[in-house]
Protein backbone atom coordinates (compact mmCIF):
# COMPACT_ATOMS: atom_id res chain seq x y z
CA UNK A 1 0.00 0.00 0.00
CA UNK A 2 1.42 3.35 -1.04
CA UNK A 3 0.61 6.47 0.83
CA UNK A 4 0.12 9.66 -1.07
CA UNK A 5 1.45 12.86 0.39
CA UNK A 6 -1.01 15.36 1.73
CA UNK A 7 -1.97 17.99 -0.81
CA UNK A 8 -0.05 21.22 -0.59
CA UNK A 9 -2.31 23.86 0.86
CA UNK A 10 -1.86 27.40 2.00
CA UNK A 11 0.61 27.38 4.93
CA UNK A 12 -1.10 28.26 8.19
CA UNK A 13 1.23 30.88 9.66
CA UNK A 14 2.29 34.34 8.64
CA UNK A 15 5.24 36.18 10.12
CA UNK A 16 4.98 38.41 13.19
CA UNK A 17 4.33 42.12 12.65
CA UNK A 18 7.87 42.85 13.88
CA UNK A 19 9.10 41.52 10.51
CA UNK A 20 7.52 44.57 8.86
CA UNK A 21 9.58 46.84 11.11
CA UNK A 22 12.71 44.89 10.24
CA UNK A 23 12.04 45.15 6.49
CA UNK A 24 11.26 48.88 6.78
CA UNK A 25 14.54 49.40 8.66
CA UNK A 26 16.49 47.41 6.04
CA UNK A 27 14.82 49.44 3.27
CA UNK A 28 15.59 52.75 4.98
CA UNK A 29 19.26 51.77 5.30
CA UNK A 30 19.36 50.66 1.67
CA UNK A 31 17.61 53.84 0.50
CA UNK A 32 20.04 56.01 2.50
CA UNK A 33 23.08 54.37 0.87
CA UNK A 34 21.49 54.65 -2.56
CA UNK A 35 20.57 58.28 -1.90
CA UNK A 36 24.11 59.16 -0.85
CA UNK A 37 25.49 57.47 -3.97
CA UNK A 38 22.98 59.30 -6.16
CA UNK A 39 23.78 62.60 -4.45
CA UNK A 40 27.50 62.12 -5.11
CA UNK A 41 26.77 61.29 -8.75
CA UNK A 42 24.58 64.37 -9.18
CA UNK A 43 27.19 66.65 -7.55
CA UNK A 44 29.78 65.51 -10.10
CA UNK A 45 27.50 66.24 -13.05
CA UNK A 46 28.30 69.58 -14.68
CA UNK A 47 25.67 72.24 -14.01
CA UNK A 48 25.59 73.36 -17.64
CA UNK A 49 25.23 69.83 -19.06
CA UNK A 50 22.93 69.25 -22.02
CA UNK A 51 21.22 66.22 -23.52
CA UNK A 52 20.72 63.04 -21.52
CA UNK A 53 22.92 64.30 -18.69
CA UNK A 54 20.58 67.28 -18.16
CA UNK A 55 17.61 64.90 -17.96
CA UNK A 56 19.46 62.89 -15.33
CA UNK A 57 19.41 65.87 -12.95
CA UNK A 58 15.65 65.64 -12.45
CA UNK A 59 14.89 62.08 -13.59
CA UNK A 60 17.29 60.38 -11.13
CA UNK A 61 15.83 62.04 -7.99
CA UNK A 62 12.31 61.28 -9.24
CA UNK A 63 13.19 57.60 -9.79
CA UNK A 64 14.89 57.52 -6.39
CA UNK A 65 11.77 58.94 -4.73
CA UNK A 66 9.57 56.30 -6.36
CA UNK A 67 12.03 53.57 -5.30
CA UNK A 68 12.10 54.84 -1.71
CA UNK A 69 8.30 54.96 -1.44
CA UNK A 70 7.93 51.45 -2.83
CA UNK A 71 10.84 49.95 -0.86
CA UNK A 72 9.92 51.55 2.46
CA UNK A 73 6.16 51.95 2.31
CA UNK A 74 4.85 49.14 0.11
CA UNK A 75 7.29 46.22 -0.19
CA UNK A 76 7.39 45.34 3.55
CA UNK A 77 3.59 45.13 3.69
CA UNK A 78 3.41 42.99 0.54
CA UNK A 79 6.16 40.69 1.84
CA UNK A 80 4.29 40.27 5.11
CA UNK A 81 1.09 39.33 3.32
CA UNK A 82 2.75 36.84 0.96
CA UNK A 83 5.29 35.03 3.17
CA UNK A 84 3.76 32.05 4.97
CA UNK A 85 5.12 28.96 6.71
CA UNK A 86 3.98 25.80 8.43
CA UNK A 87 5.33 22.66 10.03
CA UNK A 88 3.04 19.62 9.93
CA UNK A 89 3.57 16.03 11.10
CA UNK A 90 5.20 15.13 7.78
CA UNK A 91 6.61 18.30 6.24
CA UNK A 92 8.07 21.76 6.83
CA UNK A 93 7.26 24.27 4.14
CA UNK A 94 7.21 27.90 3.17
CA UNK A 95 5.54 29.94 0.47
CA UNK A 96 7.16 33.16 -0.68
CA UNK A 97 6.76 35.62 -3.50
CA UNK A 98 4.14 37.92 -4.86
CA UNK A 99 4.32 37.83 -8.65
CA UNK A 100 6.21 34.56 -8.74
CA UNK A 101 5.33 32.22 -5.89
CA UNK A 102 7.86 29.75 -4.56
CA UNK A 103 6.92 26.77 -2.42
CA UNK A 104 9.74 25.02 -0.58
CA UNK A 105 8.90 21.72 1.08
CA UNK A 106 11.10 19.49 3.20
CA UNK A 107 9.81 16.13 4.47
CA UNK A 108 10.56 15.62 8.17
CA UNK A 109 12.28 12.32 7.30
CA UNK A 110 14.87 14.20 5.17
CA UNK A 111 15.91 16.74 7.80
CA UNK A 112 19.57 16.53 8.76
CA UNK A 113 20.17 19.82 10.55
CA UNK A 114 18.06 22.58 12.07
CA UNK A 115 19.75 25.92 12.73
CA UNK A 116 18.53 29.10 14.39
CA UNK A 117 20.33 32.30 13.39
CA UNK A 118 19.94 35.95 14.39
CA UNK A 119 21.37 38.85 12.47
CA UNK A 120 22.11 42.18 14.12
CA UNK A 121 18.87 43.81 12.97
CA UNK A 122 16.91 40.66 13.78
CA UNK A 123 18.21 40.87 17.34
CA UNK A 124 16.99 44.46 17.62
CA UNK A 125 13.49 43.30 16.62
CA UNK A 126 13.56 40.07 18.68
CA UNK A 127 13.48 37.85 15.59
CA UNK A 128 15.34 34.75 14.40
CA UNK A 129 15.52 32.58 11.29
CA UNK A 130 15.08 28.81 11.35
CA UNK A 131 16.98 26.93 8.63
CA UNK A 132 15.89 23.35 7.99
CA UNK A 133 18.61 21.61 5.99
CA UNK A 134 18.75 18.32 4.11
CA UNK A 135 21.53 16.56 2.22
CA UNK A 136 20.23 18.11 -1.01
CA UNK A 137 21.39 21.61 -1.89
CA UNK A 138 17.83 22.33 -3.08
CA UNK A 139 16.18 21.05 0.08
CA UNK A 140 16.68 23.89 2.53
CA UNK A 141 13.69 25.67 4.02
CA UNK A 142 14.35 28.98 5.75
CA UNK A 143 11.59 30.29 7.96
CA UNK A 144 12.59 33.93 8.16
CA UNK A 145 11.96 36.39 10.96
CA UNK A 146 10.09 34.39 13.57
CA UNK A 147 9.88 35.68 17.12
CA UNK A 148 12.96 34.31 18.85
CA UNK A 149 11.08 32.11 21.34
CA UNK A 150 8.90 30.67 18.57
CA UNK A 151 11.99 30.00 16.43
CA UNK A 152 13.66 28.13 19.30
CA UNK A 153 10.55 25.98 19.89
CA UNK A 154 10.12 25.24 16.16
CA UNK A 155 13.79 24.26 15.83
CA UNK A 156 13.68 22.00 18.89
CA UNK A 157 10.43 20.39 17.71
CA UNK A 158 11.77 19.77 14.19
CA UNK A 159 15.03 18.32 15.48
CA UNK A 160 13.14 15.98 17.84
CA UNK A 161 10.77 14.86 15.07
CA UNK A 162 13.64 14.23 12.67
CA UNK A 163 15.45 12.19 15.32
CA UNK A 164 12.33 10.08 15.98
CA UNK A 165 11.90 9.40 12.25
CA UNK A 166 15.57 8.37 11.97
CA UNK A 167 15.21 6.06 14.99
CA UNK A 168 12.11 4.42 13.46
CA UNK A 169 13.91 3.87 10.15
CA UNK A 170 16.74 1.88 11.75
Amino acid sequence: MTTTPAPVREPAWSLPRAAIGLWVTESVISALFLGVGLGILLIWLPADAEGPVAWLRWLAPLAYGVYAVVAIGIRPLVKHRTYRWEVTDEIAYTRTGWLSRTWTLVPIARIQTVDVTRGVLQQLFGLSTVAVLTASSQGTVRIWHLEHGVAQRVAEDLAARAERVRDQAT
